[in-house]
């Protein structure tokens, strides 16, 4: 995976997803991506060729393709490097324990270990820093919604991640993001994420199971 976790089990043949549920996981997983590492040529390429509506997502993303056709990568790599990275640390820090205790690899990186396990996900080998930063968590949920490494998540199973993981503190960062400083490229990503969030909350509320 791109970000901080892979399948423990063998991938199963891919199963049949309804076209809104893939939907879903693409914006997910297109989240998790962009903001798993600087966006290069070929990614700030894509961003530039998308297209919006009016809604609230549409319009993030219309913001976005604006903004990506005038990107360069060295600029977005730079300013990445600003919000992410810094010297020592930089302007946000992505991470579920960091929001919601003040202070990193705290009691919800271990729950959300303790969830990954219990799905057969785990960090990849090749990537050191916590699980709980939002990229990873943005490409897990995409993968439990397709069933990437195994039967898809029933309705109440993402419900259930979403609201341990991701809704008690995503939407305050993508709001940190899209007003942050350092983000040009990168506001437009926090509008989106944050609009995305909203929608998902919502519909997990008003969902059944």
């Amino acid at each position: 995976m791109t970000a901080a976790a892979q399948a423990t089990a063998s991938e199963t043949a891919a199963p049949k997803i309804a076209e809104e549920d893939r939907l879903r996981a693409d914006l997910y997983n297109f989240l998790g991506l962009i903001l798993s590492r600087p966006a290069d040529q070929g990614l700030i390429d894509q961003c530039a060729g998308l297209t919006g509506d009016a809604s609230p997502i549409g319009e993030a993303v219309t913001t976005l393709s604006k903004v990506a056709k005038v990107a360069k990568p060295k600029a977005v790599e730079s300013e990445y490097n600003r919000l992410f990275i810094g010297l020592g640390r930089g302007e946000l820090l992505p991470y579920a324990s960091y929001y919601l205790t003040g202070f990193l690899n705290e009691k919800p990186l271990a729950l959300l270990r303790q969830d990954m396990t219990a799905r057969g996900l785990a960090r990849a080998e090749n990537v050191f820093e916590p699980e709980d930063n939002i990229a990873s968590l943005m490409e897990m949920m995409g993968a439990m919604i397709v069933g990437r490494f195994g039967t898809p998540a029933t309705v109440g199973q993402q419900k259930s991640f979403f609201n341990k993981h991701i809704a008690p503190w995503a939407s305050h960062f993508y709001s940190d993001l899209e007003g942050a400083k350092n983000s040009v490229f990168y506001a437009p990503v926090g509008r989106l994420g944050r609009a995305f969030m909203e929608i998902e909350t919502e519909a997990f509320r008003m969902s059944a199971e």
